[in-house]
């Protein structure tokens, strides 16, 4: 059907939403049935399943394409946007500057090792920059971000999610399994799952096993590493734009003739907004619209997070992967070592 002689692409995206939708009710069912799986984390790996189905590739590469690049890119950003209502400054300023200065160097160190050795063993293509941000600030929602100012392909994005899925999820078992042996109280223990794990969906699952102290810590310290996502996006941002300049200017590269990305991208700034919305209108005391608002936006954050992993997950290829991602893994595996031993060496320095 045309409409003043261009076609209607809205109906293009359907079969994929309504597939990713699907796809997010089944992990929200299996988040149920087994509540140390969280939700998105089942998402993924739906995701990841039906990606190497070739009945199901065709498909993902076909009729479901529109859809799934449309939850894989705009829902993931409109959940980046909802996730900076959960953050309040007044909670993050609660914790001390100790704290917070210690949180921003882990951040920074992480990413700055995990980017550094992903050039040094010669990742392709955005890979290191995307493994960084995801390992460092805040799992699938910071590769995003980045994938956005990097203009890195949903293929790119692929790999650094399934490999910080898979660490976020096995340190769920891991981190209580060594809370004991290492002396670990409530408020440590949460204190180390906020600067280690991942995703936020990732921290709750492992800081809740400890109780509602550790979840506490946990969640507010998590939250603050979620906060640098936007001065490390404006950063990247910058640089690229620089190293694009120069490039162009040395006639290595031709001059881009689309729109160049912004420094800090639009959902970047709607995050901002969203946390000083938090802080200075949701959070003050008799606010009684608050919990209701917050309610809604965190149901909406976790479907449109839930539908965007799921996407990102379909684009993995087990198989390709397999010939080229080994390299991609060690990486992964060593900035997840590295930030939970900054994260532990952290924890003992602030006690």
């Amino acid at each position: 059907m045309a409409v003043g002689g261009r076609s209607l692409r809205g109906p293009r995206w359907l079969p994929g939403l309504v597939v990713a939708g699907a796809a997010t009710l089944v992990a929200f069912l299996l988040h149920l049935a087994v509540p140390a799986i969280p939700l998105l984390t089942a998402a993924v790996g739906l995701g990841m399943i039906v990606g190497q189905i070739p009945a199901t590739q065709r498909l993902l590469d076909s009729i479901l394409k529109p859809g799934i690049a449309v939850a894989a890119r705009r829902l993931l950003r409109i959940g980046i946007v909802l996730l900076g209502l959960k953050l309040s400054l007044v909670d993050i300023a609660g914790l001390g500057w100790p704290t917070i200065l210690v949180i921003v160097l882990v951040v920074g160190i992480t990413f700055a090792a995990t980017l550094g050795l992903g050039k040094l063993l010669r990742l392709p293509g955005t890979q290191p920059i995307l493994i960084a941000a995801g390992f460092s600030i805040c799992g699938a929602s910071a590769i995003g971000a980045m994938g956005a100012v990097t203009r890195s392909k949903d293929e790119d994005q692929a790999t650094p999610v399934a490999l910080v899925t898979l660490c976020g999820t096995l340190a769920i078992f891991i981190l209580p399994a060594l809370r004991f042996p290492l002396g670990l109280d409530d408020a440590d223990f949460g204190l180390w799952v906020g600067l280690s794990v991942h995703d936020v969906g990732q921290v709750v699952a492992t800081a809740q096993i400890a109780g509602p102290a550790a979840l506490a810590v946990a969640v507010v310290v998590k939250l603050t590493r979620v906060l640098t996502l936007a001065p490390m996006v404006a950063i990247v941002g910058f640089v690229e734009r620089r190293r694009e300049s120069r490039a162009v200017q040395a006639g290595t590269r031709p001059a881009s003739t689309g729109a160049r990305p912004a420094i800090v991208p639009l959902f970047i700034v709607g995050f901002l907004a969203a946390v000083l919305v938090r802080t200075f209108v949701l959070d003050p005391s008799g606010a009684s619209i608050a919990a209701p608002v917050l309610s809604v936006a965190d149901t909406l954050q976790t479907i449109l997070f839930g539908m965007a992993l799921f996407g990102l997950g379909s684009n993995i290829r087990f198989a390709a992967l397999a010939r080229t991602g080994w390299r991609a893994l060690l990486v992964g595996l060593a900035s997840w070592l590295l930030i939970a031993l900054l994260s532990l060496a952290a924890v003992s320095l602030l006690r």
